[in-house]
């Protein structure tokens, strides 16, 4: 359930408080249906809240005014009584035009520098703030570390490049610092509460050629996501790639890809395949996907994004997934 730019839930910014409760108990009764057992929430967008915080502003995508109600306690809540887990999902690095943390416009978004230690801080407080305070059964980050290139032009990180003074490469350096943050994150949580998952999904090709057919960004060198480095290191307890493409895609294959990361999965942690169904050609073969899923040893499961897709049963998609989640 994605929230920012109001692209799941809250479909609109002016809706009333009951308007709000009514959408996502909606689409938890769309998900328990269907049979689905987890709900991954977007609480923290873009440096702000869907919840009350003493760290961050209430996010816009709620209103122009404060709701009334504590929408993560309520969503952890219904969740629950549903049968549903109900995780987490946070953007730990960008910003908004407010944020006052070290942060840059870069494209067409304001992104906070993951090489300044106080912006790192901010984002495992936040986290651990919402760990300690809600009965969440999971933290979960998406594809979101470093920015994706935009116009050919690098992160304008320069201030924070220029106080480094170690042996690593400006490239390596910022790997490390994204990599820090995951390891810190995963021992933060796992101090207070052992019991709440920890989980990312990144990109979902780690590097082109790996597999060797494979083709298309490199993670690892231009948003410096070591994403198999914290699946092997024990960072993660399960991995998430983004696998959004078609099975017969074979620069960008979803079966190879599948089993590549199964492959990667050296202690176990599980692989959980992240479908998209909000394009047509996914939508037509979820049940092969799905299958896929279940055939490879490592799998544990799948995520699929995004709900506004489920609830608008586009090409029939709820059937096709109750059809074949029930066999």
């Amino acid at each position: 359930m994605a929230t920012v730019n109001n692209g799941d839930w809250p479909s609109r910014r002016d809706l009333t408080t009951d308007q709000q409760k009514q959408e996502l108990i909606a689409i938890f009764d769309c998900a328990a249906a269907l049979h689905l057992n987890a709900i991954f929430l977007q609480v923290r967008p873009m440096a702000d809240a869907f919840y009350p915080s003493r760290l961050e502003p209430w996010s816009e995508f709620l209103g122009a005014k404060p709701p009334d109600y504590d929408p993560l306690a309520f969503a952890v809540a219904e969740a629950h009584a549903r049968g549903l887990e109900l995780h987490a999902w946070f953007n730990p690095f960008r910003g908004n035009p407010a944020t006052e943390l070290r942060a840059y416009n870069y494209g067409r978004f304001v992104w906070m520098d993951p090489g300044d230690p106080d912006v790192q801080r901010r984002a495992l407080d936040v986290i651990t703030d919402v760990v300690r305070r809600y009965e969440v059964d999971g933290v979960h980050l998406d594809d979101y570390f470093y920015p994706y290139p935009e116009n050919n032009a690098d992160f304008p990180d320069e201030p924070t490049w220029q106080t480094y003074r170690g042996p690593l490469s400006r490239d390596a350096w910022r790997r490390e610092n994204i990599n820090r943050f995951v390891r810190d994150l995963y021992t933060s949580v796992k101090a207070i509460r052992p019991s709440v998952e920890v989980g990312i999904s990144p990109f979902g090709i780690w590097r082109p050629r790996h597999p060797r057919q494979v083709r298309g960004l490199d993670a690892y060198a231009k948003i410096y996501a070591d994403s198999k480095l914290w699946l092997q290191q024990g960072w993660v307890d399960y991995l998430a790639p983004q696998l959004y493409w078609p099975i017969a895609k074979r620069e960008q294959s979803f079966p190879a890809l599948l089993h590549w990361w199964s492959r990667q999965d050296r202690l176990g942690r599980g692989i959980v395949a992240g479908i998209t169904i909000n394009r047509p050609l996914n939508r037509a073969e979820i049940a092969q996907q799905i299958q896929l899923v279940r055939n490879e040893r490592q799998a544990v499961g799948f995520i699929l994004f995004s709900a506004h897709t489920l609830m608008q049963n586009t090409d029939s998609i709820d059937e096709a997934l109750l059809k074949v989640i029930r066999n």
